[in-house]
């Protein structure tokens, strides 16, 4: 799962067709270096549903578990991503839609859409089957996903999705007209991370990441181990890694090309450093592949 991103650090979802901003699909944790997907953020709205195993998953900052049965809705603009702390397997639904969907015209826009979008108190909503408004959006993210391999999908999907929506805004807690629309901090952090998406090729230090946020070096390790769980330089390793892994399973580059191309310099330092994560080499890697 490669993530690209925009001019504003916000990731380009891939849609599934390009012509309808859908995103809907079955995936497992394994598909992601490390068990673990890079902290991302977009305008789509994403609904996760487990279907076996468990993840934890982390919503700026706050981490959640997740079981068979369960789920997350994570609102727009939210840094989130997914992982297991000890690599184990989990099979779960994606589904990821642009709110310009439910915008019928500008007061759908306004009474039903914003209020879901810029609410505050809703960064996300841990989705539990034994709540039945949550046991039904957990159905409705199945129905999606099934209705992308029928006949006039995208209307089928799209039906699935504003039933989705109404029972969202259903259950979701009162707009705090008082709040204020982005966390400083949260937007210091998108900025971050964006600058490491963008720029991993090349020589990056800590002072480097710290200024794409305009802040100090301390605030700014403080900020990713606050959202992130981690260390400035630990996210930019994982995520050189991860874009390794993708060169790794579909090029013919050598061992030194990817390193040079994902920032690590040299393929010693390289190969010593995924080892040291993946118990393996990369030729090794690449072989079981």
């Amino acid at each position: 799962m490669i993530i690209i991103v925009n001019s504003d650090y916000s990731e380009k979802v891939q849609y599934d067709n390009p012509d309808y901003p859908i995103f809907a699909k079955r995936l497992f944790l394994s598909s992601y270096p490390d068990y673990a997907a890079p902290s991302h953020w977009h305008d789509d709205t994403e609904l996760i549903a487990v279907l076996s195993g468990k993840m934890r998953y982390n919503i700026n900052g706050k981490t959640i578990s997740l079981s068979k049965g369960e789920g997350v809705f994570v609102n727009s603009r939210q840094i989130h991503f997914g992982f297991s702390e000890g690599n184990t397997e989990c099979e779960f639904l994606c589904v990821l839609f642009h709110p310009m969907l439910i915008c019928a015209n500008k007061a759908y826009e306004k009474e039903y859409v914003i209020p879901v979008t810029e609410n505050q108190s809703l960064p996300f909503l841990h989705l539990k089957s034994d709540i039945p408004p949550h046991r039904e959006i957990l159905s409705t993210v199945s129905r999606i996903y099934k209705s992308g391999k029928e006949p006039a999908a995208p209307l089928k999907m799209l039906a699935a999705i504003m039933s989705l929506w109404e029972l969202i805004y259903s259950v979701m807690p009162p707009m705090q007209e008082s709040t204020v629309r982005s966390d400083g901090d949260l937007g210091i952090v998108k900025s971050m991370i964006g600058f490491i998406q963008q720029n991993y090729r090349e020589k990056i230090s800590l002072c480097d990441i710290a200024c794409s946020g305009n802040v100090g070096q301390s605030k700014c390790c403080k900020l990713f181990s606050k959202y992130l769980g981690q260390t400035p330089n630990l996210y930019l390793t994982q995520y050189r890694l991860s874009k390794s892994i993708d060169l790794l399973k579909n090029t013919d580059m050598s061992i030194t090309e990817i390193a040079n191309e994902t920032g690590f310099g040299g393929g010693s330092y390289y190969a010593e450093i995924f080892k040291r994560h993946f118990g393996k080499s990369p030729t090794r890697f690449r072989k079981l592949k």
